[in-house]
């Protein structure tokens, strides 16, 4: 079985790398697809539709062109992964959880335990909670071998 599997969440650490470069050293039948990484390149996707003075309707042009990307990908993907990460509070990536629960996509949460509690409707959907990539890495595993 070949899986693929919808990275969403923090962007300011490597944790997507590591479970990318895990799952090819084990060569797991794994594709992924991801959130835009780069803030600035997010922050400016609605850019291209003109430009505004105030940031309430920057960012909202913006929030409605990446969400094209975003509900494309959960659509298309088997599973996704949702990192919650400790500097920064991911809104985002709630909403992407909630889209994940309402669409029937089942997601595995990754977040240290300091935010169990902020996150627990978010993690009472998912089905999984990870601390660490290794771990969402031997989910993956387990999953897509027999």
């Amino acid at each position: 079985m070949k899986l693929c599997v919808y990275l969403s969440g923090e962007i300011h650490t490597d944790w997507r790398e590591q479970i990318i470069s895990a799952c090819t050293e084990q060569k797991l039948a794994v594709s992924f697809l991801s959130a835009v990484t780069n803030h600035e390149a997010s922050d400016a996707a609605g850019d291209a539709l003109g430009n505004e003075e105030q940031g309430f309707w920057r960012d909202h042009k913006s929030a409605k062109i990446n969400a094209i990307r975003t509900k494309t990908l959960i659509e298309r993907c088997d599973v996704a992964v949702i990192r919650f990460g400790d500097k920064f509070k991911q809104w985002n990536a709630a909403f992407d959880a909630g889209y994940c629960a309402a669409s029937n996509t089942p997601y595995i949460t990754l977040h240290n335990e300091e935010i169990i509690h902020p996150l627990k409707e978010v993690d009472a959907a998912a089905l999984g909670w990870a601390t660490t990539p290794e771990q969402v890495v031997d989910i993956l595993k387990y999953v897509v071998n027999e």
